[in-house]
């Protein structure tokens, strides 16, 4: 008897392991997915060699497209997850140099990568930018990164301006934190300010309203383009007033643009001074060095 129920005790504690396992894999966020649900790259496939700028189309099966923010069954919006592993999948997806937001409602997107071997992920989530429950991700793909030739005159044209909303007389956007000159750590949390207009997730189109982005080492975009949306260039998509992001140790200068609907700047462009911080592992300015005196003997 005590020989089965050891047997009957580890086979019991052995599926409340499998139970947990799956259950661990499957956590999501608050907002369900449908089953046969999945997110996949369209044109892409592990091992391709693609340009440095490049257009990656994101698949969908089972689910539709909404902006974040927009309150919609069986919808979402897509993430790009660049060179990192799943963020956990049941928080907010983080916006940062690897995570790349698009929560106009993009189905494709035109990147900047650097030459050289990246891994590349898709990941879906709520309006609230949560992966959705069981998540959507697709696999995990490896691509190449090559110099791409100049283009011929005869192919490069430029693209036709976007319409531009106009902004109200004296609007302002602004840096909360940090101030110019700062120290800050890896992580530091971002502050938005906004004078004399209104906060409105992408795709939702209000007069006198727009959302952030976050450029980084960049100078301002053109103003009759939309926004890129890549390292150097945060989407804050949802509507944030402040957003935690990752920085390299160093100096790096930051500026913050607001942008309509469709990621454009208003006209005139609403935009803040540009402002120096400088990242540090402590997040403060670091101590100097005092010289030993050496010591001498007789």
């Amino acid at each position: 008897m005590l020989r089965y129920g050891i047997l009957l005790t580890a086979l019991l504690w052995g599926a409340a392991c499998g139970a947990v396992q799956a259950q661990d894999r499957g956590t999501g966020g608050p907002t369900p997915s449908p089953p046969g649900a999945a997110v996949y790259f369209v044109d892409l496939k592990d091992g391709a060699t693609i340009p440095t700028n490049t257009t990656i189309h994101f698949g969908l099966r089972g689910m539709g497209v909404a902006p974040a923010g927009a309150d919609r069954a069986n919808s979402g919006h897509h993430h790009l997850l660049i060179d990192t592993d799943l963020p956990p999948l049941n928080r907010p997806i983080p916006n940062d140099f690897n995570h790349l937001h698009y929560g106009a409602g993009q189905t494709e997107a035109e990147v900047n990568l650097t030459p050289g071997e990246h891994t590349l992920q898709l990941l879906f989530a709520d309006k609230d930018h949560i992966p959705h429950s069981p998540p959507l991700a697709s696999p995990r793909i490896r691509v190449r990164v090559t110099e791409a030739a100049p283009p011929s005159a005869a192919t490069s044209a430029p693209a036709p301006a976007a319409a531009r909303h106009p902004s109200p007389a004296d609007a302002k956007v602004y840096f909360v934190y940090p101030t110019n000159g700062a120290y800050v750590s890896r992580t530091p949390v971002i502050r938005f300010g906004l004078v004399n207009m209104g906060v409105a997730p992408a795709g939702v189109a209000k007069p006198n309203t727009g959302h952030h982005h976050l450029l980084i080492d960049v100078p301002a975009p053109p103003p009759d383009r939309p926004i890129p949306n890549d390292f150097n260039h945060l989407h804050f998509g949802a509507g944030q007033t402040e957003a935690k992001v990752t920085l390299p140790l160093g100096e790096h200068t930051l500026l913050l643009v607001l942008g309509d609907e469709n990621h454009v700047p208003h006209d005139p462009p609403v935009m803040s001074k540009p402002i120096k911080v400088t990242v540090t592992e402590t997040g403060r300015r670091p101590r100097p060095r005092i010289a030993r005196r050496g010591k001498r003997y007789h």
